[in-house]
C-alpha cells in the first residue's frame, strides 16, 4: 500500500513540474513571439511616416508646378 502512495506522490510532483517547466518555455516563446511583431509594427508606422513626409512634399511640389504652368 505505501508503495502505491509513493508512486502516486512520485507521479504527481512530476506532473506538476512537467507542467510548471512547459508553462513557462511556451510563456517565453509567447514573449518572444510579441516582440517580433512589436518590432515589425514599429517599422511600419515608420514607414507610415515617412510615407506622409513624402505625400506632403509631392504635394508642394505639384503646386509650384502649377504655379509655374501657370505663369507660362
Amino acid at each position: 500500500m505505501t508503495e502505491t502512495i509513493i508512486v502516486a506522490l512520485i507521479s504527481g510532483a512530476v506532473a506538476i513540474i512537467s507542467g510548471l517547466v512547459s508553462g513557462i518555455i511556451s510563456g517565453k516563446l509567447t514573449n518572444y513571439r510579441i516582440e517580433q511583431l512589436e518590432k515589425k509594427v514599429d517599422k511600419h508606422n515608420g514607414l507610415v511616416e515617412r510615407m506622409i513626409i513624402v505625400e506632403q512634399s509631392t504635394k508642394s511640389a505639384h503646386h509650384r508646378i502649377d504655379g509655374v504652368e501657370a505663369a507660362k
